[in-house]
């Protein structure tokens, strides 16, 4: 029993650089304190004193803020940051070496009897506010960014987020389970994707403009820019197209027009 007291109280060292001493933290950890009297109302729990067990895990969400069900079965070096708000469900499996923050609830999603709540693997990360809702299991060394709702089983190694959440790769490695500026959001992942999609149509559209442009002149016979010819020097003097038979003639007529000061 005091091998696992001090493996919780190691749990809170490894985990919070703001733990100082052992002093501070038996006495000031309500995360730590949940986890306590979840381990004596779970004892209680397994030898059928159900009242007594939920007298003591309704005592200990008074008093800390985080409610575990008696029934909950966790394992070793459990750690909960901040803690409040936190729930934890009756038919719940909590692995060794895991992470939850504040907000966070591992809960059901009905009324259904027997296995109802998650199963978490070994070295996972809870994120701030996010719901774990189902009978279904996260695998080890997962990540669960900060206000997720996960729904459906969830790969070891992996990360998830948004609503619902999505499995989401760090190129096949595990994330630094306390470092959540890392986890990638795969909602500015598509919007980004969009935007590189808009600008290659643009960039086609303007080709297409461009060809319009250069056809049109030649087939009004006007010489390409220079930015149509590609460089390719100078734009060429523009030659006078030959006047037709009927503009000579009217052109004759207005010179005599001129000359004579009268019509012919």
């Amino acid at each position: 029993m005091f091998r696992r007291l001090r493996s919780d109280i190691q749990a809170v060292f490894d985990n919070d650089p703001a733990a100082r001493n052992w002093l501070e933290v038996v006495f000031t950890y309500s995360g730590l304190h949940a986890i306590w009297a979840h381990r004596v109302a779970h004892a209680l729990y397994r030898r059928k004193f159900y009242t007594l067990a939920r007298i003591i895990s309704q005592f200990s969400r008074f008093m800390t803020g985080i409610e575990i069900h008696p029934g909950a079965k966790i394992g070793d070096r459990l750690f909960i940051d901040h803690g409040m708000g936190v729930v934890i469900g009756e038919t719940c499996e909590i692995g060794d070496d895991v992470v939850i923050y504040q907000g966070v609830t591992l809960g059901g999603t009905g009324k259904e009897k027997g296995k109802r709540h998650p199963t978490i693997g070994n070295n996972v990360v809870i994120g701030s506010g996010a719901k774990v809702l189902g009978s279904f299991k996260v695998g080890d060394n997962s990540n669960i960014g900060a206000n997720s709702v996960v729904v459906r089983e969830v790969p070891p190694n992996s990360t998830v987020v948004g609503i619902p959440g999505r499995v989401v790769r760090s190129n096949g490695q595990r994330v630094d389970r306390l470092d959540h500026t890392k986890i990638p959001d795969p909602i500015v992942e598509m919007f980004r994707g969009m935007q590189r999609e808009i600008e290659e149509l643009r960039g086609e559209l303007e080709a297409l403009r461009r060809e319009k442009e250069i056809r049109q002149r030649e087939q009004d016979g006007l010489p390409a820019t220079m930015g149509e010819q590609g460089g390719r020097g100078a734009e060429e003097p523009r030659t006078p197209r030959p006047a037709s038979a009927p503009e000579r003639d009217e052109a004759d007529a207005r010179k005599l027009k001129i000359t004579t000061g009268g019509d012919a």
